[in-house]
């Protein structure tokens, strides 16, 4: 995604630490989605209270299809 500029990212999904974000991020990428992960502050690779989320990050364009792939991965 560096390559690309003035682009407007999406929140499309908060995952509950690094291994589930990795692992969403690959599913993704998979597809021909370009992702980005914004990491709150983790300790020992848990999540309280909101800390050690990760939100993933995809172009606005892609969002629905991101959202699409990460609820067929769920079911």
């Amino acid at each position: 995604m560096s390559d690309q500029q003035d682009v407007n990212l999406e929140v499309v999904h908060s995952a509950a630490g690094q291994i589930e974000a990795h692992i969403i991020k690959g599913k993704l990428e998979s597809e021909g989605i370009p992702v980005l992960l914004q990491y709150e502050s983790e300790i020992f690779g848990l999540t309280v209270d909101g800390m050690g989320q990760v939100r993933i990050l995809v172009p606005e364009s892609r969002a629905e299809e991101a959202r699409a792939v990460i609820a067929r991965g769920q079911e």
